[in-house]
C-alpha cells in the first residue's frame, strides 16, 4: 500500500503535446507583453534557456530566482519591466492555452480515489511554471491546488525532474519514505528513471507516452483508464 500517491501533470494528469502546448503558449505570453517584446525568436530562445537552467537547477538556488536570472541574460530584458504582467498572464490569459491540450473527464476521479488510497496526494509537476499557472492549468481539469498536499512550482522548488533529487526532496517534505510512494506519470526518464532512481514505485501512462532511449520504461503501465483500475484495487488507507 502506497502512503503518497503523486501525479505528474502535463501528459498525464491533462492530455497534450508538449511541442504544440509550449509553442503556443509561448506565443500567447509574446502577444501579452507587447511592445516590450520586439523580438519574438530571442524571447522564446531566453524562455527555453531559463527552463533548461532550471531542469539543471543543482539546488543552490530556487527556480524562480534561476529562471529570471538565465532569462535577463539571454533576453536583455529587465526582470522589473516584465515581471508583473508575467504573473498577471498566468493568473489570466493563460487560461486560452487550455486549447492546446485536450479534456480528461477521469483526471478529477483519480485524484479522489487516490485520496481515497493514500494518506499523502501531490501534484508532482515538474516546478517550472509558477504556482499561478500550475492552478490555472488544474482549473482546466476541474481541479485546484487544494486538492492535493502538496504542488510543486518554481517558487517552492530548487530541483526538476528527471533529477532524482527533486523526487527526494518531495518526500521529504511530505514526510513519507519514498519507498512507500507511488509517483504516476508519463515520461520514461522524467518519471520512470528519476522517481526509481529516488527509491519510489511508478506507474506510467501510456496515453501521452514520452519515450527515452536511454532509460526506456520497463515497469508498470497502462492507460489512464487502466491506470484508474489499479487504484480502485488498492486498499483503503483508513481500513488499514
Amino acid at each position: 500500500m502506497a502512503k503518497a500517491i503523486l501525479f505528474d501533470l502535463d501528459g498525464t494528469l491533462l492530455p497534450m503535446d508538449m511541442g504544440e502546448f509550449t509553442s503556443g503558449y509561448f506565443g500567447d505570453l509574446a502577444d501579452a507583453l507587447g511592445d516590450r517584446v520586439t523580438d519574438r525568436k530571442r524571447f522564446v530562445k531566453a524562455i527555453w534557456a531559463g527552463t533548461k537552467a532550471m531542469m539543471a537547477n543543482d539546488g543552490s538556488a530556487g527556480n524562480e530566482e534561476v529562471f529570471w536570472r538565465t532569462f535577463g541574460a539571454v533576453s536583455g530584458i529587465e526582470e522589473s519591466l516584465i515581471r508583473g504582467d508575467c504573473d498577471s498572464f498566468y493568473a489570466g490569459e493563460f487560461r486560452r492555452a487550455v486549447r492546446f491540450t485536450k479534456p480528461n473527464p477521469l483526471a478529477a476521479e483519480a485524484v479522489a480515489e487516490a485520496r481515497r488510497k493514500a494518506d499523502r496526494v501531490v501534484l508532482a509537476t515538474n516546478p517550472l511554471f509558477p504556482m499561478s499557472g500550475q492552478r490555472t492549468r488544474l482549473g482546466w481539469l476541474g481541479l485546484a491546488p487544494e486538492d492535493f498536499d502538496l504542488v510543486t512550482s518554481y517558487e517552492t522548488d530548487s530541483f526538476c525532474k528527471p533529477n532524482p533529487a527533486y523526487f527526494t526532496s518531495v518526500c521529504r517534505r511530505i514526510g513519507v519514505s519514498p519507498e512507500d510512494c507511488l509517483m504516476i506519470g508519463n515520461d520514461e526518464e522524467e518519471d520512470g528513471y528519476a522517481a526509481t532512481a529516488a527509491g519510489l514505485e511508478v506507474y506510467l501512462v501510456t496515453d501521452c507516452l514520452i519515450p527515452s532511449e536511454a532509460h526506456p520504461w520497463k515497469g508498470a503501465r497502462g492507460s489512464f483508464a487502466e491506470m484508474l483500475d489499479m487504484l480502485r484495487g488498492l486498499p483503503d488507507a483508513r481500513t488499514e
